[in-house]
């Protein structure tokens, strides 16, 4: 929420009348919108009346319990719980991968829903979107490291949890992900694990291919699973069709949301891609002396709470 509200005030909404809203956790508490400290509270049959947007960025079980209320209303729908995906009269939208590659259709008025895109198909779609101006895409494949954020305040609670119970020797607690994960990293959670590494991975590869269609190679990619906080981690190895220089390969990453980090600098690491609106990537070429090759290694960082929210 907090991204979210930060997201917000720096858009054109910042004028707006904002309301904070959920069912039962959250109410009474203070958050800051802006400059503006509003009280959340409680969803009921007339809340979303007089409502141009509503932005649904909790459990998905909320979004399913109340967006039609949202809808019968008149509001427009951003679901950023990814609840809604899939719906008849929903699309999934990433503009900040630029606007040939933000979806196959534009919203209209007969749009139910708009569900942004996962923020790593938005990142790698931008990425080889811009690679791709250099020479074709051969081929491309991407680790890709997730962070326990992506799966709310629980998941960060029990990494943290785990953490504390390992150095103290202690039995560690496994609700949420039904394995360890504290100074682990996994491609997969326990058989009852409330959150599907797969299921995620899927996400983002049909992101990446609903947003890049026909115009790029879908890329290869493994989701893994590691015991950081914050902030997503991608290595993404490339092949062009055609050589091209390190310089050239720079030159097209580098602009709106991208910012490219040269060998000379300290590369993206979770700590310095916090709170930070852009990629961060580093290119290298495949190990040659070649002045040009047609393969080149990524390694790029972003934070996804940041990132998604000024996609949404």
């Amino acid at each position: 929420v907090k991204e979210l509200n930060d997201a917000l005030a720096d858009s054109p909404f910042a004028g707006a009348d904002f309301l904070l809203m959920d069912d039962e956790a959250e109410l009474g508490s203070l958050e800051t919108v802006g400059e503006e400290v509003t009280f959340i509270q409680r969803i009921d049959a007339d809340s979303f009346q007089h409502v141009d947007f509503a932005f649904f960025a909790g459990d998905p079980a909320l979004t399913l319990k109340h967006w039609e209320n949202a809808s019968r209303a008149g509001a427009s729908i951003i679901d950023i719980s990814f609840a809604l995906e899939g719906q008849p009269g929903v699309l999934v939208r990433g503009p900040l991968a630029g606007e040939e590659f933000a979806s196959s259709e534009a919203p209209t008025l007969e749009t139910k829903a708009v569900v942004p895109a996962h923020p790593v198909a938005v990142a790698l779609t931008l990425l080889l979107g811009r690679m791709a101006q250099n020479a074709p895409i051969r081929s491309a494949a991407a680790t890709v490291l997730e962070p326990a954020s992506e799966y709310g305040r629980a998941a960060m609670d029990e990494l943290h949890q785990q953490t504390v119970k390992l150095l103290s020797f202690q039995e560690l607690p496994k609700q949420v992900y039904d394995t360890q994960v504290a100074f682990n990293t996994t491609p997969s959670f326990g058989d009852a694990a409330k959150i599907s590494l797969a299921e995620s991975e899927s996400g983002i590869r049909r992101h990446s291919t609903g947003l890049a269609g026909e115009r790029l190679p879908e890329p290869d990619i493994q989701l893994l699973h590691v015991p950081v906080f914050h902030g997503y981690g991608i290595s993404l190895a490339v092949e062009l069709t055609q050589p091209t220089s390190l310089d050239q390969m720079e030159a097209s990453l580098a602009g709106e949301h991208v910012e490219v980090v040269t060998a000379d600098a300290d590369p993206p690491t979770n700590l310095s891609i916090a709170g930070q609106p852009n990629i961060l990537v580093r290119v290298r070429p495949h190990h040659t002396t070649d002045p040009e090759t047609t393969r080149f290694r990524l390694w790029a960082g972003l934070d996804n709470l940041r990132f998604a929210t000024l996609n949404a």
